[in-house]
């Protein structure tokens, strides 16, 4: 009985030294860990996380009105599975002299109005213009303004947001949109399917541009709108995928009728039938994820008061009703912020993205226009921050805080 006892408390020895053996020599893994909010708290407290989890941290202190020394943003998002070696980057708030930063969101908003982008290096006119009016232009032209726009201080929006009030840009910064009218197949060129059926872009074409810009500046929120006929993007085969892809990656389509009509031409019939057919279409391919807005062809009716704007804006066709939020048209200025009295949505201005030595509304002119007059981020999409001069100007239509200095 004695040996009995003896040989199982040595076979119970054996399995305690056995368990302990696995537990300090199998590696672990982080797998079942999760990323906390560290939103609101000190950058000490992530300096601890981080070293808890054998996390590699980053820390960038920014002008923002979140509260000083406190974090603001964090890049995992909260509850999400982390493992050792992830880098986390956290943004520490340095508060905001509103004065420094010369904040004013009464200021005007650039809405960038492209067309074609093509890759060719031969083009004979001004700039990096492709045809002799500027509404086509090269890919290193686009390339070009695009770095243009970040080294001057803007950084992108989405339309749909601007319309509705959402101005969330870090302080001192300011909003521009960008657009493609015409659906043209070098906006989003695709050359085939990888192995698991994905599309695969042209780098050359205005997508393939945007993503890259999107890989070398991961703190812009990379993003445009493009204005649909019927044709899409000219590539049938590849419809359903080329809008998923859109969508899923961070850019909108909206409509800009199908047949791209000249609505001074034609009647109220026809033109809810031009509305009415992409909206119908997008709803066969993206139902409830496009935009409700309207790049209007030519610019067409140019006045809201012409009998065809209202078919524009709303309408039945098909049994199937839509209402238009917003109209672009073919302008040639920057527009008025969100949060201006004289902000109209349903008829907004664009800049049209093209050179002409500094002359007639190009690029370069509206933005040297725009150093003295534009819409300057206090970096809380929740407040609308101002100099105290202009509080005349302000129509608080989204009921958000006014705050003035």
């Amino acid at each position: 009985m004695k040996k009995i006892n003896k040989i199982l408390i040595s076979l119970i020895f054996f399995c305690l030294i056995l368990f302990v053996g696995i537990y300090i020599f199998i590696p672990k893994n982080n797998t079942n860990n999760l990323m906390i909010n560290l939103i609101g708290k000190t950058k000490e407290d992530a300096i601890d996380f981080a070293n808890k989890n054998k996390l590699n941290l980053e820390i960038k202190e920014e002008n923002n009105a979140f509260e000083i020394n406190k974090i603001f943003k964090q890049s995992i998002e909260v509850d999400s599975k982390i493992n050792e070696n992830d880098n986390l980057i956290i943004y520490v708030s340095k508060g905001i002299n509103y004065e420094e930063l010369k904040v004013d969101e009464s200021g005007n908003v650039p809405i960038m109005m492209y067309h074609g982008i093509h890759n060719i290096t031969d083009n004979k006119y001004t700039g990096g213009n492709v045809d002799k009016d500027g509404y086509q232009r090269t890919t290193e032209a686009f390339k070009k303004d695009l770095e243009f726009y970040y080294n001057s201080g803007y950084r992108m929006v989405r339309l749909n947001d601007y319309v509705n009030g959402i101005i969330d840009v870090e302080a001192g910064y300011s909003p521009i949109i960008i657009t493609f009218d015409d659906g043209l197949s070098n906006n989003i060129k695709v050359t085939g399917l990888d192995e698991n059926g994905n599309i695969i872009i042209d780098p050359n074409c205005a997508v393939g541009v945007l993503e890259s810009f999107k890989q070398k500046y991961p703190d812009y929120n990379v993003t445009a709108t493009f204005f649909v006929n019927g044709g899409l993007f000219n590539q049938s085969e590849y419809n359903k995928k080329i809008l998923n892809w859109l969508v899923d990656n961070g850019y909108d389509i909206g409509n800009h009728s199908y047949s791209h009509a000249d609505f001074t031409t034609i009647s109220k019939e026809k033109s809810v039938q031009e509305i009415g057919s992409i909206y119908n279409l997008l709803d066969k391919y993206i139902p409830g994820k496009y935009v409700n807005i309207v790049a209007l062809p030519f610019g067409s009716p140019y006045d809201k008061s012409h009998s065809n704007f209202n078919s524009i804006l709303k309408g039945v066709y098909n049994d199937k009703e839509y209402n238009t939020i917003a109209t672009l048209r073919v302008g040639w200025e920057a527009e008025y912020s969100p949060f201006n009295k004289n902000f109209d949505k349903t008829f907004l201005k664009r800049i049209r993205a093209y050179d002409n030595n500094g002359k007639e509304f190009d690029i370069e002119m509206n933005f040297k226009i725009l150093e003295s007059n534009r819409y300057i981020s206090d970096g809380d999409k929740n407040t609308i921050t101002i100099p105290k001069d202009k509080e005349d100007k302000i129509n608080n239509l989204f009921n958000l805080n006014v705050n003035t200095y």
